[in-house]
């Protein structure tokens, strides 16, 4: 084993932050889906908008996912290839 715990240090944030049930569902449904904007997300998950931005935030911040700008409307989608493989690892299915 080696006790360099600083080369885990990326690998475990990543983690955190998808930790969370809202975030795991979040993502799971971008994979789905490809891409979404935050009304969508807001009818399915039926949550207020600000909960949901939150949780895109920390997404967004940690590199899980990114926006496109379309006028006034925002539309995400995952962008780190690690998170299918682990989505799909975790549920026990293809997405």
């Amino acid at each position: 084993m080696d006790n360099n715990f600083e080369q885990f240090n990326e690998s475990a944030e990543f983690l955190k932050v998808l930790a969370h049930p809202v975030r795991l569902c979040i993502v799971k449904g971008l994979l789905k889906k490809k891409k979404c904007n935050v009304s969508h997300m807001q009818n399915c998950l039926d949550m207020p908008q600000s909960t949901i931005s939150q949780h895109l935030q920390k997404l967004r911040t940690a590199g899980i996912i990114e926006g496109e700008r379309n006028g006034l409307e925002v539309n995400y989608r995952v962008c780190d290839p690690r998170v299918e493989k682990l989505i799909n690892m975790l549920f026990d299915e293809e997405i």
